[in-house]
């Protein structure tokens, strides 16, 4: 029985990914503070559980052959608040995972981890350097330095993908460059659970998008490759044209004089 653990198992994601994620054979075990908005269905289990409580959340992810860490602010403003839960919370799931011998971790990271960039510099470039955009952004950028500290130091399996703009279909605008569909997140989360290589990697999570900002090769080398796609869905509502053009920053509203760093 392969096991999969999501901490923020109530979240948007989650949620979204659940069904696309159930197949005979396959446990999955739902964490989070809250309880899932959908009914529990055969196959998975929902815990109480926080990850800033180290022995629950090591019990709880005892046997799982993958962890997909989920939980975390998702746009988070205030500093203590992305340092408690996305950074604090990232390392507690961390040592969790280490301490009862999890080898493999899928953590969410954020676009927002390199808003900074432009996006035509970032064509050719697989894993562009951390230029964050806002404390959220911050905060992923420790995500992903916990992520290779923990696979360096212990031979683990981590997977850190920059998610972009998650929402059932493309939106006009920026998200039609930055759009991640449920599917193709879903298909993030097979390829890691398969994933036998020890080490940390940095992937986009996005699908395959118009018009192409981001390069994929380094999901595609860890056996993701993403179907869903934005063009088709762009020329249908005559949205083709909306895209920014690529002298913009890649994150978009983050970087604004007027978005603020903190409430």
């Amino acid at each position: 029985m392969q096991r999969i653990v999501i901490t923020g198992g109530s979240s948007t994601i989650a949620t979204a990914i659940r069904p696309r994620l159930a197949r005979e054979g396959r446990e999955i075990v739902l964490l989070d503070v809250v309880p899932p908005r959908d009914a529990v269905r055969s196959g998975e289990t929902f815990a109480e559980v926080s990850v800033l409580e180290p022995a629950p959340l090591a019990e709880a992810l005892a046997g799982a052959d993958l962890v997909v860490h989920l939980a975390g602010h998702p746009d988070g403003l205030e500093w203590a608040d992305i340092l408690r839960l996305n950074v604090d919370g990232t390392q507690k799931c961390l040592e969790a995972a280490h301490s009862v011998g999890v080898q493999r971790v899928l953590l969410a990271s954020s676009n927002h981890a390199v808003g900074y960039n432009r996006a035509q510099d970032l064509a050719g470039v697989p894993v562009p350097a951390p230029r964050p955009d806002s404390y959220y952004g911050v905060g992923k950028v420790a995500l992903e330095a916990l992520g290779s500290l923990f696979a360096d130091r212990f031979g683990m399996t981590i997977v850190s993908a920059r998610i972009g703009s998650f929402f059932d279909e493309p939106r006009a605008g920026r998200p039609l460059a930055t759009w991640v569909s449920p599917g193709d997140i879903a298909r993030l989360v097979e390829a890691v659970a398969v994933l036998d290589e020890p080490g940390h990697r940095i992937v986009w999570g996005m699908s395959r998008n118009f018009p192409g900002w981001f390069d994929l090769s380094e999901g595609l080398a860890i056996g993701f490759s993403p179907s869903d796609d934005s063009l088709a869905w762009a020329e249908a509502h005559g949205v083709i044209d909306s895209v920014p053009s690529g002298d913009v920053y890649e994150g978009g509203e983050m970087i604004d004089e007027g978005y603020p760093l903190h409430d």
